[in-house]
């Protein structure tokens, strides 16, 4: 079968050459007609073996055809493909969960800032596609474009660090863990995290990453000034002081205004974090909220679907006065004793073979493993979220660490995952509408029946003031709330998949439907999916103008990339340069 790289977001075992092409042997199938045709030694035999082989070509399609999966007509070309030869010079890059997966002969990886601006410039004057792609973690594929892309893997340098101002500069392709590696000997750290770290910068930055704390905004708003590489106008610095207007809209720019190669980035000094993990309910949670918010550097809830528990988070620098750890009751191995019991049981009622190595296996891939069993059967998903609360609660406690290392979140296997951000009031005036939208959400998935895994995550931002960020505000006091729902692919069977997904997009509609225009949220950019119908599709167009500066960024793509050598489908169906209002 054709192999696809596949990222594994959490481990964070890939080094820095990401994406190589993959090449496929012709089949048995070929080799042997060509074998027929090249060996036939009279016009006789090779007419004996030719009708064989027709003969055993029309089995095969009429098989094909009358195979009883019902897959659509797009599914059956893609398995065709998949059977036959893959050129040597066409590259395979799949997003890290394998729901976005693109073919393409231009892959990239200049080396250095001349080289950059030379493929730039060669691919503007040809109006040949160069999509900028990172590590291709987003969920959506937001840098994926089939007729070309470039990637600045081997652009992965820091340039240079500030200590005495806490900033750093350093090239757009280095990964947020080889910045904090670097980092820690001169004492900084980077301000916030997302749940990973093996994004490179300039896709963190673009796509308005974010990790959680309402006096910490997303992290684009850490970069102070930016290196562009652009189509039409050549390498462009940008800072407050320098196109201020530009600035703002390119910080969080999708990468459709110029390929970005470098950004300095404001740190804070190298800190430890005690975190606090505990289980709630809905009734202490909003007594308690608004002084959780407040009282706490970083603040996180994990609800679980069809339970009351709710899973807090807290973390905040490590002083004297919260320096003394307070062990877990349990060790990890005795906490996951309910998804292990659970998991047997389910062996034998789906007649499944034993694990043989289940007191190896970590909670999430426990909870992968027991999902795929049943993953749509909701009473099955159900009892596996009642597993994972038991689980929660039994690791109530405290562990104290650098922020690098407990900001970071397992967030398990390849998944579908949709995250909305919306405005909850200020900092000293929260106004509760995030735990409002908690409440309807569980409330829609219980109504529904949807079989709706553990956690829905839900974090806090402040404000940013990139024009194009989900969060952006003029306000300074404004707060933001972020919630993600998920459904998790722990099996690499198709149908299964395609199921899984179906799923999975009726869940987003309800959040969709019910509550964004109600909450006015709008989804993490990483994390939007393209509509099917165009009915809806001009629907998300209108949402978009009403929030985000749609004139003023496609404006700017006009004068740096004309020709539309940057975007991709995504980005020209959100944002079509031919709309007017």
């Amino acid at each position: 079968m054709l192999r696809s790289l596949f990222w594994r977001r959490c481990a964070g075992k890939l080094g820095p050459s990401f994406f190589w092409s993959n090449t496929l042997n012709p089949s048995p199938q070929l080799n042997f007609f060509r074998t027929l045709s090249s060996s036939s030694s009279s016009d006789s035999e090779f007419q004996k073996y030719a009708g064989y082989a027709v003969l055993l070509l029309g089995c095969g399609i009429a098989t094909y055809y009358s195979f009883p999966f019902p897959e659509d007509a797009k599914h059956k070309k893609a398995q065709i493909f998949r059977y036959a030869p893959l050129p040597e010079d066409l590259h395979s890059v799949t997003n890290w969960s394998g729901t976005h997966e693109v073919y393409t002969r231009v892959f990239l990886q200049p080396e250095n800032l001349e080289e950059l601006e030379k493929v730039v410039r060669d691919a503007h004057e040809r109006g040949q596609k160069i999509r900028p792609v990172g590590s291709s973690l987003s969920p959506n594929g937001i840098g994926l474009q089939k007729a070309g892309m470039v990637n600045l893997a081997l652009m992965d340098k820091v340039l240079e660090v500030d200590k005495e101002n806490k900033r750093v500069r350093v090239q757009a392709g280095a990964r947020v863990s080889q910045l904090v590696d670097s980092l820690k000997e001169h004492g900084l750290v980077l301000q916030n995290f997302a749940s990973i770290r093996e994004q490179q910068i300039g896709g963190f930055v673009q796509v308005g990453a974010h990790g959680s704390g309402v006096r910490l905004p997303p992290v684009d708003e850490q970069v102070i000034s930016m290196k562009l590489v652009t189509p039409a106008k050549g390498t462009i610095e940008l800072s407050p002081e320098k196109d201020p207007e530009l600035f703002y809209l390119a910080r969080c720019g999708l990468g459709g205004l110029g390929v970005v190669t470098e950004v300095t980035i404001q740190c804070v000094d190298r800190h430890e974090l005690v975190e606090h993990t505990f289980a709630s309910n809905m009734n202490e949670v909003r007594k308690n909220h608004k002084k959780w918010l407040g009282e706490n550097k970083h603040v996180k809830y994990l609800w679980i679907p069809y339970t009351d528990t709710v899973v807090v988070v807290h973390c905040n620098p490590l002083s004297k006065s919260n320096n003394q750890k307070i062990i877990p009751k349990y060790e990890e191995g005795e906490a996951v004793q309910n998804l292990r019991h659970l998991y047997q049981e389910s062996l034998k009622k789906y007649r499944t073979a034993d694990e043989p190595d289940i007191d190896k296996l970590s909670f999430t891939e426990l909870r992968d493993k027991l999902l795929a069993l049943d993953p749509l059967n909701k009473d099955h998903v159900i009892n596996v979220n009642k597993a994972e609360a038991e689980y929660w609660k039994k690791l109530e406690g405290y562990r104290v660490g650098w922020s690098d290392e407990i900001l970071g979140f397992d967030c398990g296997g390849q998944q579908w995952v949709s995250e909305a951000c919306f405005p909850v009031g200020s900092l000293a005036n929260p106004s509760m509408k995030d735990l409002e939208y908690i409440e309807e959400l569980k409330k829609l998935i219980e109504s529904e029946n949807v079989p709706a895994p553990a956690p829905i995550e839900q974090r806090w931002t402040a404000r940013s003031t990139s024009l194009m960020s989900p969060a952006s505000s003029s306000k300074e006091d404004d707060i933001f709330s972020w919630v993600g729902i998920i459904m998790y692919l722990p099996t690499m069977d198709a149908r299964q998949r395609k199921e899984i997904t179906e799923e999975f997009f009726l869940y987003r509609d309800l959040t969709r439907i019910h509550l964004w225009d109600k909450y006015s949220a709008y989804e993490h950019w990483a994390k939007v999916e393209l509509p099917k119908g165009k009915t809806e599709l001009l629907e998300v167009q209108a949402r978009l103008r009403k929030r985000f500066p749609v004139d003023s960024y496609n404006k700017a793509r006009k004068e740096l990339d004309p020709k539309k050598i940057l975007a991709n489908r995504m980005l020209e169906k959100l944002f079509p340069m031919d709309q007017t209002v």
